[in-house]
């Protein structure tokens, strides 16, 4: 499994960016995809996350860290087999390195979960 990231930028704090994951190579049937962001002396935190297959618990369903519930949305492409990250109304503490991964785990929100990444897109919300 390859993820690329991308969409990252220099944003005003109110404003809103999406970032998209593009997955290629071999994908499993039942998977989760999310999103993780790590700020400068920080730990990784988990974002949110989409459950993706018949065999996965709330297939479909969304799921986010209440840092970010309510502001950020995931959306997945079929099409494209692309996972998007809607964040809006965006806060300078939002300011962070955000990486996409994929676990084969149900209701996966921790980053051990998670056995493949992309790259991280670089998000900077200015105050």
């Amino acid at each position: 499994v390859q993820l690329q990231a991308s969409g990252g930028g220099l944003v005003q704090a109110g404003g809103s960016l999406r970032l998209s994951c593009a997955a290629s190579g071999r994908m499993f049937v039942n998977y989760a995809m999310g999103w993780f962001r790590q700020a400068p002396g920080k730990e990784r935190e988990f974002v949110g996350a989409v459950n993706w297959g018949s065999g996965m618990t709330y297939y479909g369903s969304t799921y986010y860290a209440d840092s970010v519930k309510g502001r950020f949305t995931i959306s997945r492409d079929n099409a494209r087999n692309t996972v998007s990250l809607q964040m809006n109304s965006l806060k300078p503490e939002d300011t962070a390195v955000y990486s996409c991964a994929v676990s084969t785990q149900n209701y996966a929100t921790e980053f051990l979960q998670y056995a493949y990444w992309g790259q991280g897109t670089q998000v900077t919300v200015s105050s």
